[in-house]
């Protein structure tokens, strides 16, 4: 038995040493860095949390930049709705939440945003 485990750890490093070297040609060496660390993770909720970080950093940055607003509040949106599995429903209520944030955000900044848009884009 601990030699089949030992053939699974080798298939497992030789698939991960595949992935590196086909994507090294394309990364710098913080990215390759970066990369190999990504490689470790399982699940969804670390990128979910990023993208939580990015978005507030944008809205605190770049507040009117609408278009890159929607479509990482529409990412947020696909990947809590992949990690939790949600129904058309809980959809509908995640759509209203997400909008609702942008809209207590993007008001006290003076940033107008169409609800129309908001619904349409999530």
């Amino acid at each position: 038995m601990p030699e089949r485990a030992g053939r699974k750890s080798t298939s497992k490093r030789s698939q991960s040493d595949k992935k590196q070297s086909f994507y090294s040609r394309v990364l710098d060496e913080a990215e390759k860095l970066d990369f190999e660390l990504a490689s470790d993770v399982s699940g969804i909720d670390d990128e979910i949390a990023l993208l939580r970080v990015k978005i507030k950093s944008v809205l605190e940055k770049d507040p009117e930049n609408i278009k890159l607003i929607m479509q990482a509040t529409n990412a947020l949106a696909g990947l809590v709705r992949t990690r939790y599995n949600i129904t058309v429903e809980q959809r509908k209520g995640l759509r209203e939440a997400i909008g609702n944030v942008i809209r207590d955000v993007a008001l006290p900044l003076g940033i107008s945003i169409g609800a129309d848009a908001i619904g349409r884009k999530l």
